[in-house]
């Protein structure tokens, strides 16, 4: 899978090339993703904005991908999506489980006030 990838301060900004994200690219979505979790940044923004087509099987894969940042207390939010991937997402009843956000801006918005949460939680954890 080819993509785009923008670092900024707190996160890194993917975007894919491709106008489709299917089936058979799910491994290559998780080769690409996965890694930053590795990274001393760690929160990512998945900007869909080339993105026409998404199959189930990829948007399970991006869903399964979100839990595993959350899951190791970094942030993963899409943005940019098209409205037929938001009505195919929306069908699929997969929409409302995506962390998504409306631009790249909002999504930046989201990751920091997550950053912060964790912050706070970590502080909670320490008393």
């Amino acid at each position: 899978m080819q993509v785009k990838i923008d670092t900024k301060e707190k996160f890194h900004v993917i975007t894919p090339l491709e106008q489709a994200l299917s089936a058979t690219m799910t491994d290559g979505i998780k080769i690409v993703l996965l890694p930053y979790l590795k990274n001393d940044i760690r929160n990512v923004v998945f900007d869909m904005s080339n993105v026409k087509e998404l199959d189930a099987a990829a948007a399970e894969q991006l869903l399964h991908i979100q839990q595993e940042f959350y899951e190791n207390s970094a942030s993963f939010v899409t943005c940019c999506i098209s409205e037929a991937v938001e009505t195919f997402l929306a069908e699929s009843e997969l929409f409302e489980l995506l962390n998504v956000a409306p631009t790249q801006s909002e999504a930046a918005d989201i990751l920091q006030m997550e950053e912060i949460e964790r912050e706070l939680m970590d502080d909670d954890v320490l008393e």
